[in-house]
């Protein structure tokens, strides 16, 4: 049986606004728009191992820049 490879590095973060001061939480996972940025379609992600959260239509430049350097390290190997 092939074990799936565990994307545990990846997680994606999310701002939280509502409140006096707004904040940086974990989120459950990538937007479908930040998948498609990186290049990466639905399927693909999964097999990967990448967290998806479809409810998410936000797009966050930071966890584009971390799904291309994850992406990066990980063609490198």
């Amino acid at each position: 049986m092939e074990e799936r490879p565990v994307a545990y590095v990846l997680t994606p973060v999310l701002r939280k606004d509502a409140g006096k001061k707004p904040k940086m939480r974990r989120g459950r996972g990538f937007s479908k728009g930040e998948l498609e940025a990186v290049g990466l379609d639905f399927k693909k992600a999964l097999k990967m191992g990448i967290p998806i959260d479809k409810r998410r239509k936000t797009v966050h430049e930071w966890n584009v820049e971390a799904l291309k350097k994850w992406l990066s390290q990980k063609g490198g190997e």
